[in-house]
């Protein structure tokens, strides 16, 4: 059985390795040879998927942030729509990725109807109501949708997609992490050092609008706190230089690290963390996080204008009871002075800490129950043998 899936980011590269396992393990209990072809990064090659281009690292935020991605997203899209064309999969699985993935989807629907296709973690058109062009696609080529979010499943049940709710896939990523006893003491984490977890990038645009910010503040936290050190892991290798130069520029106690985010995540007292999937996964270990986004001045002018402030919140952690869960410092409320007011509030007053931490209990309960990765890989099987 030949599957291609389709995704791009460091996120969906994760979000897709965790697929193709379950899907792997599932072809076993069905006695299937599975071939898996795709779009996506490292972590799905380990995984086992032959990788006809590396998208992990093409990928942006806003309108003018997208600009130097346009051309290397055409031609991994163009190699992807050859391969298609000349060897047709029994099934095409979508994941995020939404410029590329509705061409794809389009593609499909037009040359190779009778081939189906699931979107497994859809846009967030959900989230906003502006563009119901963009969903009124998405379910004309999507035969299924897997849906991870219980809002997201209603939404676009309620505009005529075919979906199942499956639940979240970091429910069963974060099953594996270490306790923080066992994280801090591979960490070298001593009982009193307070660390912090910084995230600040796992886009290049990222580096450039939220790592200052970040570090600033980080700074005069560090001044505020003598037993704070700070945990930084690479989403990418690349980022590398970068971050330990602005360890150095903003003189911060930090250790850089790649590879061992879960650990750090396990081990961590507090976080500040720009806005994505890493917000849940802290989240469910129970990490208070602080979330920070910026874009370029004139795409957030431009959204605004769009999309009239029907965007609720960033972080998918409020997004999942569209509730103020964690405080988010969006555009020009990311400052480093914000960020060092709401960072301090929850490392030094234990009822906000432990009002963020009962709010992340009932979170979790919308999420789903184990096994979400096999249910997405059961409901992707049947879709084969039923077409």
């Amino acid at each position: 059985m030949r599957i291609f899936i389709s995704t791009g980011e460091v996120s969906g590269d994760l979000q897709g390795a965790l697929l193709i396992e379950a899907l792997k393990r599932q072809a076993v209990a069905a006695g299937l040879d599975l071939e898996i072809v795709a779009l996506g990064g490292d972590k799905m090659a380990e995984a086992g998927a032959t990788i006809l281009g590396n998208t992990s690292s093409i990928g942006s935020m806003g309108l003018l942030e997208a600009l130097p991605y346009v051309l290397p997203t055409l031609v991994v899209q163009r190699q992807a729509l050859t391969y298609l064309k000349q060897n047709p999969p029994d099934v095409v699985v979508l994941i995020d990725y939404m410029g590329p993935n509705l061409g794809i989807g389009t593609y499909m629907q037009q040359n190779f109807s009778q081939v189906p296709v699931v979107y497994y973690i859809a846009p967030q058109d959900w989230v906003w109501s502006e563009s119901l062009r963009n969903t009124s696609r998405i379910v004309g080529f999507t035969n299924k949708l897997l849906a991870i979010f219980p809002e997201e499943a209603r939404y676009f049940s309620n505009n005529g997609a075919n979906v199942t709710w499956v639940g979240h896939p970091l429910i069963d990523r974060m099953q594996d992490a270490p306790s923080r006893q066992a994280a801090r003491a591979k960490l070298d984490i001593t009982p009193e050092q307070t660390a912090i977890a910084l995230l600040p990038a796992s886009r290049r645009q990222e580096i450039k609008y939220l790592l200052p910010i970040i570090f600033q503040a980080a700074q005069t936290i560090q001044a505020k706190l003598p037993t704070a050190h700070f945990w930084i892991p690479l989403s990418l290798e690349a980022y590398r230089q970068p971050i330990e130069e602005a360890v150095k520029s903003y003189g911060l106690r930090a250790t850089v690290v790649s590879g061992q985010q879960k650990e750090i995540f396990a081990a961590a007292d507090f976080a500040i963390t720009k806005s994505g999937t890493v917000n849940l996964e802290l989240a469910l270990l129970n990490v208070p996080q602080v979330v920070v986004y910026r874009l370029s001045p004139i795409t957030a002018w431009i959204a605004r204008k769009t999309l009239k402030g029907s965007i609720p919140f960033a972080s998918p952690v409020n997004l999942v009871q569209m509730k103020s869960i964690v405080p988010e410092l969006l555009q020009e409320e990311a400052t480093p002075e914000n960020i060092i007011q709401a960072s301090m509030e929850i490392l030094v007053n234990p009822e906000r800490r432990e009002q963020m931490l009962a709010d992340y209990q009932q979170m979790r309960q919308c999420l789903g129950e184990l096994g979400v990765c096999d249910r997405a890989a059961q409901e992707i099987l049947q879709m084969v043998s039923k077409s």
